[in-house]
């Protein structure tokens, strides 16, 4: 498994006493930046790893703490690709250490962009510890930070949609196809990944999508915007080659601009979570092609209009002098699927005959293999769910199958429940049993994919099992 050892870090805040005020709701947020200092350095979300100098926009961890007089709760949305439990537990110790706010109360996640330094190890991507250690003390300085500024506030939520940016990348495809083939040489797969544009064995998208653009809503007593929390289901979109926040960032700049809140003090943070995208993206292949864009430029569209759409649904967001926040927390234990002898001699055979670095796919998978078998059989993961008002929040630490954002949303004893995913710690892929049936990129054994078959079902179970104590 993924190690990060041997740094030791240091923060010294005051930390405001805790009001004990009942029915007296207060707000604290803060962006935190923790774009690297140090260059060059590894970005992941590819094959192979790349080395990048240089910063397109600048990267944060956005902070919200929240206040109900009783009970304290925070976030933290961190322009990463995904964080490893190393980095999550030592900012969440950090935190819990200068503040009163519980380990079990902070959620800190991942939005996935794929253009960010490398902090846990996939394919050919090996993490820096020095940013490691530099993105825990960041990520807790943020909410420490965010707490040492709770004011007076109102707190609201609502519902927003936009279909027009989602769409499912896994396709069901002809038997036969050459499009069904894997690294692994079992040709048992059903379906494929991003198959490529209107391509003539293409039959239908294999899922669903999730056009909710759910949102989080507080303002200072007087009514100005303090923090925006979304989730939209979306993978990520890129067309940047440098560091970037992609199309989180440029959501959570429009909506500022959208509420009037530029220039607010103190300042306006808007934040969007990623929800259940692990089989979601933005390119619909069923049509042509959309041809070169500038860079940026489908970053900047997608923003604008799941924007437009999210204030849309705000303006009709109820705002209350209290709500009440409850939150759950329960540490499940999930098994690996493991190579056996005959597959890492294999892999071991292939690696030891490529030549010249590892660039197909049996040569990059081989190598996941060889580092596959060293995993434990079994593996804790962090599952949290709290309540906000009515609102339901869930939380996993996985690239979540739209489908079970979906099954959460249909259970949850909650008016409305949004997932927010690649939230303490990074698990891989977290397909249903369906899924894994019919195979795909997401379902190959990797560091980014390895939870056993029935681990849905599993989190599900706990979901609803934590959803249900919150909701009393």
């Amino acid at each position: 498994m993924l190690r990060c050892s041997g740094f030791l870090v240091v923060l010294a805040f005051a930390v405001p006493a805790f009001g004990q005020d009942a029915k007296r709701f207060r707000a604290g947020a803060y962006a935190q930046d923790i774009t690297p200092v140090k260059f060059p350095i590894s970005v992941n979300g590819g094959m192979q790893d790349r080395k990048t100098t240089m910063v397109h926009d600048r990267l944060h961890a956005r902070c919200l703490v929240l206040d109900d007089g009783k009970t304290k709760i925070a976030f933290a949305v961190c322009d990463s690709c995904m964080i490893p439990r190393e980095v999550t537990d030592v900012a969440k110790r950090l935190v819990a250490g200068k503040t009163d706010i519980p380990l079990a109360n902070i959620l800190i996640s991942a939005t996935h962009t794929h253009t960010a330094p490398t902090v846990a190890g996939v394919f050919q991507s090996d993490p820096d510890i020095h940013y490691q250690a530099f993105l825990a003390w960041k990520i807790a300085d943020g909410i420490i930070k965010a707490h040492s500024q709770l004011v007076p506030a109102k707190i609201g939520w609502g519902v927003g949609k936009d279909a027009t940016q989602v769409f499912n990348r896994r396709w069901h495809v002809k038997p036969g196809s050459m499009l069904l083939q894997d690294p692994f040489g079992k040709g048992t797969d059903k379906v494929r990944m991003n198959p490529g544009y209107i391509h003539p064995d293409l039959v239908e998208p294999a899922g669903p999508i999730d056009p909710d653009i759910s949102l989080l809503s507080v303002q200072t007593a007087k009514g100005q915007p303090l923090a925006l929390l979304a989730n939209y289901a979306l993978h990520y979109v890129g067309g940047v080659p440098a560091l970037s926040a992609d199309y989180f960032a440029l959501f959570a700049n429009r909506m500022a601009t959208l509420l009037d809140a530029d220039k607010v003090e103190p300042a306006f943070v808007g934040i969007m979570s990623n929800g259940t995208s692990g089989n979601i993206n933005n390119v619909n292949y069923g049509k042509a092609g959309p041809g070169k864009k500038l860079e940026g430029e489908q970053a900047r569209l997608v923003a604008e209009s799941v924007a437009a759409n999210a204030f849309e649904a705000y303006k009709k967001i109820k705002h209350h002098d209290w709500l009440p926040l409850k939150m759950a927390q329960k540490e499940i234990e999930l098994g690996v699927r493991l190579p056996d002898a005959l597959e890492v001699k294999r892999a071991k055979t292939i690696i030891a005959e490529a030549k010249g670095g590892l660039k197909t796919q049996p040569q990059i998978y081989a190598r996941e293999t060889v580092l596959m078998a060293k995993y434990p059989a079994k593996v804790n993961v962090i599952l949290q769910a709290l309540r906000i008002g009515d609102l339901g929040i869930v939380a996993n630490p996985c690239e979540t199958f739209v489908e079970i954002g979906l099954e959460i949303k249909q259970k949850s004893p909650l008016k409305h429940t949004f997932t927010i995913e690649l939230a303490n710690g990074y698990n891989g892929y977290l397909p249903t049993p369906e899924h894994h049936a019919l195979g795909g990129y997401e379902t190959w054994r990797a560091q980014s994919s390895y939870l056993e078959v029935n681990a849905s079902r599993a989190v599900m179970s706990t979901w609803l099992e934590l959803l249900k104590e919150v909701a009393k």
